[in-house]
């Protein structure tokens, strides 16, 4: 049975991303240092936090997705070492579902490591993230509340570090849940080798070539995709998690909306406010419990002084039309060469054109 297991919970938008890359991409590496990821693949222990999180939808899934959980467990009791348990969602779990699952994990020591920042940065990536999966909720109306529901994770019930720190204390002791504050402000390498450090890993040793950072839009860029959301919804489009990842995030906001570098932007006062109320409950409770905090935890402070930014609502119609159009154009441009490389001899004439494009 493995000795430990390190149970990574996110929170969402924390360097998740970009430290999943990484492990996932050196699996030899890290099995060498002790370390087991298991399963076949991330979705693995996505399905695993389905799993935990008693996903009504687990049932009709697939017998892989289905037994996830089973095979994870299987493959850290035959290991001798340290294994690592790595997704994000695992945050929204409800404190008897994490006890529940430090129990299945016996008699192995479960350590909880929790990716932080910010709640004021991390409320304002997640809007974003929540666009980038379909959303159309206005950021003065996102997460207006706490959900009781472990299934939706796109609320405070995820961000809110303090309300994630309470229902995983049932589970595991304070002195076993880790803490790392993101430092916006240092090279992302810097996070990666606090939490090599903290699984006994040679951070030196990994290969960082392939990670990337999950970067934010511009605030004309959110609102085009925002509204670009209410239309697919309205049509019932691109509804599934496969078109979601593939053609909203990677191919409309990742590859398309993200490399404009628009302006950054802030919440409304309201929410700031909300943020900080929210924020200094977190630093109280860390600063009272015997959590380990893995870095500065100045770093998850909200300066009392912030930069100048919009919002989100003072977007207008003319801004939203101009990344639109020039959107079109450019994708319009990209169908073009493709349709060239595909078919290099000349259609010339109305029905020349269309044909060939029926063609294809």
């Amino acid at each position: 049975m493995a000795r430990r297991v390190f149970v990574h919970i996110g929170l969402p938008k924390t360097a998740t991303t970009y430290l999943q890359t990484i492990v996932w991409g050196s699996r030899e590496q890290l099995l060498a240092d002790g370390v087991l990821l298991p399963g076949l693949g991330r979705f693995d222990h996505l399905w695993t936090s389905r799993i935990v999180r008693d996903d009504p939808r687990i049932p009709k899934a697939s017998e892989e997705h289905r037994t996830a959980w089973e095979r994870l467990r299987a493959e850290i009791a035959s290991h001798d070492g340290d294994a690592l348990i790595t997704h994000e969602f695992f945050a929204a779990a409800s404190a008897e579902q994490a006890r529940r699952m430090a129990a299945q994990l016996a008699p192995a020591e479960v350590h909880v490591v929790i990716t932080a920042r910010d709640l004021l940065g991390l409320f304002t990536a997640s809007w974003q993230e929540s666009l980038k999966n379909r959303g159309t909720t206005p950021m003065s109306d996102y997460s207006r509340e706490v959900s009781d529901d472990p299934r939706e994770v796109w609320n405070w019930r995820t961000l809110d570090l303090h309300l994630v720190l309470q229902r995983w204390a049932e589970a595991v002791a304070h002195e076993r849940i880790h803490v790392l504050p993101l430092d916006t402000t240092a090279p992302r390498e810097e996070i990666w080798h606090r939490f090599a450090g903290l699984l006994g890993l040679r951070a030196g040793a990994y290969d960082l070539t392939q990670s990337f950072p999950n970067e934010s839009m511009g605030v004309v860029e959110a609102e085009v995709l925002r509204r670009v959301n209410q239309h697919l919804v309205a049509r019932k489009s691109l509804g599934g998690a496969r078109d979601r990842g593939m053609f909203i995030r990677t191919f409309l906001a990742d590859e398309r909306l993200v490399p404009r570098r628009g302006e950054k932007f802030w919440p409304q006062p309201d929410r700031i406010a909300e943020c900080r109320e929210r924020n200094e409950a977190a630093l109280a409770y860390l600063r009272t419990h015997p959590v380990d905090v893995v870095g500065d935890l100045s770093r998850l402070e909200i300066p009392a002084e912030l930069p100048a930014r919009r919002t989100p609502d003072t977007v207008s119609d003319a801004e939203v039309a101009e990344v639109a159009t020039d959107l079109v154009a450019v994708m319009l441009g990209e169908v073009r060469d493709q349709r060239v490389a595909m078919n290099p001899e000349p259609a010339t004439g109305k029905r020349g054109l269309l044909g060939a494009l029926r063609r294809r």
